[in-house]
């Protein structure tokens, strides 16, 4: 079955026509931890991020984002998929 993560960020490296996201992997935390964390802390490395909880969507980031045109898309592990 495919499936697919959908994302309307279109200046998103990872982005796709039909709102895909093309990321082999992708990690989501909560606000209040996202600032905390560089950029280099993304979906390989989740298991090290501690648990924390969010009452809304609005409390939530995805730390997979790397602008399109970035130098900074090899710095996470995660790769585009083709």
């Amino acid at each position: 079955m495919n499936q697919h993560i959908h994302c309307s960020v279109s200046n998103c490296h990872y982005w796709n026509q039909g709102n895909k996201c093309q990321a082999n992997e992708i990690v989501v935390v909560s606000d209040s931890l996202a600032d905390k964390y560089p950029d280099n802390i993304d979906a390989p490395k989740a298991a090290t991020i501690p648990a924390t909880p969010a009452n809304t969507c609005m409390a939530t980031c995805c730390k997979t984002f790397v602008e399109q045109g970035s130098n900074k898309t090899n710095v996470d592990g995660v790769t585009k998929l083709s």
